[in-house]
This record gives C-alpha cells, sequence and structure tokens, in this order.
C-alpha cells in the first residue's frame, strides 16, 4: 500500500509544572493549535481483519525535509521504501517537522495519542527510530516519555545523556558512521556507552567506512524490523 498524506491538527497545552500537572490543569495554560502533516503506511491486510491490532514504527526524519510538503519524506527510509513498494507488517507514521524548527516531544506526544486513536495499533509494540536530526528527536522523545515505546532506533543522532537512565528498561539499538563529518560518531557513542554504564539494552553497530549516511543500510536491514517485532513494552505509558 501506497504512503498516504494526512495532515492533523493537534491542540497543544503549556502550562508550567510536569506533563501529568498539565494535563490536571489545562484551564490554567494556553492552547495553541498546530498542523502536523505526515505520511501513513498501512499494511496491506489493514482493512482486511477489523478487529487486528499492528505495531507501529513513528519514523522521524531529517532536517532537509523539513517543511510543509511530505512528499519530501519519501527520500529517506521506510517512507521512501514504502513508495517504492516494500510492504512491511507495521502501520508507520512519518510526521514533518515545521521549517526552522526542531523536533518537539509535546507535539509528538500529542500526536502518537491520536494515532494510538485513530488507528488499530497495538500499544505495547509502538517503536521509535529517526536518522540525523530525527536520530537526537529518537534519543529525546523516548528520554522524555519512555513508557511509550517497546524499543527504539537512533540513527546518526545523539543527545543528553543526564536523564539517560530513564531508558534502562527500553531496548536500544543505535547505529552511526565512523567517518560522520556531520554529527560526530562520538554523540553515538557517549549515549551507548551511558547506557551500559547503568545496564541498559543496548546495541550500537559503527559502520568503519561510512560517513553520514547510515541510514540507507540500517533500514533495508530486514533484521532491523525482526528486532523491533521481537520486543514488547513491559512497562505502562506515563501519565
Amino acid at each position: 500500500m501506497r504512503v498516504t498524506v494526512i495532515a492533523c491538527f493537534l491542540a497543544l497545552f503549556f502550562a508550567a509544572g510536569s506533563y501529568a500537572q498539565r494535563q490536571k490543569s489545562l484551564s490554567a495554560g494556553i492552547t495553541m493549535k498546530t498542523k502536523t502533516p505526515y505520511l501513513v503506511y498501512l499494511p496491506k491486510d489493514y482493512k482486511k481483519d477489523k478487529h487486528k491490532k499492528f505495531p507501529l514504527i513513528l519514523f522521524l526524519h531529517g532536517s532537509a525535509e523539513r517543511g510543509n510538503d511530505p512528499e519530501l519524506l519519501k527520500k529517506n527510509g521506510p517512507p521512501k521504501m514504502a513508495e517504492e513498494g516494500r510492504e512491511f507488517p507495521f502501520v508507520i507514521i512519518s510526521p514533518q517537522c515545521p521549517e526552522g524548527q526542531w523536533w518537539s516531544v509535546d507535539v509528538l506526544d500529542a500526536l502518537l495519542s491520536k494515532l494510538l486513536r485513530r488507528y488499530r495499533i497495538d500499544s505495547n509494540r509502538v517503536y521509535l527510530t529517526g536518522l540525523s536530526m530525527g536520530g537526537f528527536g529518537t534519543w529525546e522523545f523516548a528520554i522524555k516519555r519512555p513508557g511509550r515505546f517497546a524499543a527504539i532506533a537512533p540513527v546518526c543522532g545523539g543527545g543528553d545523556t543526564i536523564h539517560i537512565e530513564k531508558l534502562k528498561n527500553v531496548p536500544v539499538w543505535a547505529f552511526h558512521g565512523a567517518k560522520d563529518d556531520v554529527v560526530p560518531e562520538a554523540r553515538s557513542r557517549e549515549m551507548v556507552n551511558a547506557l551500559k554504564r547503568i545496564g541498559g539494552n543496548v546495541i550500537y553497530t559503527v559502520y568503519p567506512e561510512a560517513n553520514h549516511d547510515v541510514w540507507t543500510d540500517t533500514y533495508n536491514n530486514p533484521a532491523l524490523y525482526e528486532w523491533f517485532l521481537s520486543h514488547r513494552r513491559i512497562n505502562t505509558i506515563e501519565k
């Protein structure tokens, strides 16, 4: 099934305090609406069984695909493969980040909640991955909302290790090119090493001769999708 463009309007509420506190005191915040277009791929048997739930891959693109034209997302990763006819056993959602902006965890979190209501998705098999800017977004989203995901796969990204302990129980498979001159390989390595020090479940693949584009080989590797499917969420979604 070819990927389809969907425009999703999300209402975000910004108030002081924690995420849980904001949910309890929406009236104290400021309501802002944001348009989040995304591509959706549905497995070929999605419409056959109206009761079956499917695993979800949430894919975060890199900086070059920002804007308001979701067709740009078909240049790389799972959206490109699906457009070319590759079949997946997952629902694949690829949101688009606005031009000049960075991935927002609040926006992504609201989108994910909406997706779980809109599509027949198994909430215990939600997988997060992204490349470059999306790799950074993958680390950040998972650290801030670890209870959302069964497993994550950041590609040529990096992040802040301060709260890395929140990912101790989330399986991680990270990828990077040893000769990356856009995002240094050390950015992934420091995240991986921090996880290893606290006993995290982490795999790290370094491509010895690769520069920044390791996503082509990574997303073309069937082992990644088999690895995703081998994991189910073991903790509950954060309140």
